[in-house]
């Protein structure tokens, strides 16, 4: 681990980057990539249909409603480092009007803050943890399958 225990070698880029100095609306960006990009490989990995169906089906559990039913079942999962990073992220106010559930749409932002946090923190393996719960599969990613 690095002198700030974040790894960049767990990391596409392995530019040195701690995401305690990011902002939450900067993890959140972070990890609103990082979310769907688990979303695409579990799909492409898991289904063996055409992209146009990936798609939709990407489309509907990154969608700020199914990402706020995700986060109730990874709140009793977390850490308290995570749920604070979680309440910061949610508690993040934007511009931006969100067009359905005002509730949902900061819950979204929460669980993308976080995962954009671990990702930055180089923790892939506890992503790999938590995504499994939003999946419901808690034990199907772990490194020991």
């Amino acid at each position: 681990m690095s002198e700030n225990n974040f790894e960049t070698n767990n990391r596409i880029l392995k530019i040195p980057c701690n995401p305690r100095e990011c902002g939450s609306d900067v993890l959140a960006f972070v990890g609103d990539g990082v979310f769907g990009m688990l979303v695409r490989e579990y799909l492409a990995c898991s289904s063996r249909v055409h992209a146009n169906e990936l798609h939709s089906r990407a489309v509907a559990m990154v969608r700020c409603e199914a990402q706020a039913e995700y986060m109730t079942r990874l709140l009793p999962h977390l850490t308290e480092e995570e749920e604070g990073v979680f309440r910061r992220g949610r508690n993040h106010h934007t511009a931006h009007t969100p067009r359905k559930s005002v509730a949902a749409y900061r819950t979204a932002t929460g669980l993308e803050a976080l995962f954009g946090y671990l990702y930055l923190a180089g923790r892939i393996e506890r992503i790999r943890e938590l995504f499994a719960y939003c999946i419901e599969n808690p034990s199907e990613y772990s490194e020991e399958n």
